[in-house]
């Protein structure tokens, strides 16, 4: 196999490509997006439980274990508050951009305002009333 071709089809399998409307398909990369919640979770659990294996190799610290666990606790706290800005921020983010979505949901709903005006409109119409 000649390298002009190898070089062909890695440019091929790099570009775009589109479905039957023309619209662009995302090519897959072989990176898994996780969610960001789910990322600064795991994140904050490891700034806990690392710190907390660390402390309890020290033999004084599996006698008292709580103590342990509350130092572990202001570790991780620190570090979390230290590096952990950006999930942070990614999670801030997307819980937005959710309780955005579920009002725009909200809100093509008819309002109980609407819904009242129209009761109240029918009510004194004279068809309803029977005078004619």
């Amino acid at each position: 196999m000649k390298p002009d071709a190898v070089e062909r089809v890695v440019v091929e399998l790099r570009l775009p490509r589109r479905d039957r409307a023309g619209l662009q398909t995302p090519t897959y990369t072989g990176r898994v997006k996780l969610p960001p919640v789910v990322v600064y979770t795991v994140l904050r659990l490891l700034a806990f439980l690392v710190p907390f294996g660390i402390l309890m190799l020290f033999p004084i610290m599996r006698e008292y274990y709580w103590l342990t666990a509350i130092f572990a606790a202001l570790i991780g706290f620190s570090l979390s508050l230290l590096f952990l800005r950006r999930p942070l921020a990614d999670v801030s983010a997307s819980v937005a951009a959710r309780r955005a979505a579920r009002k725009d949901r909200q809100q093509d709903t008819r309002p109980d305002e609407d819904v009242e005006d129209q009761a109240a409109d029918a009510a004194r119409s004279p068809e309803a009333s029977g005078d004619r």
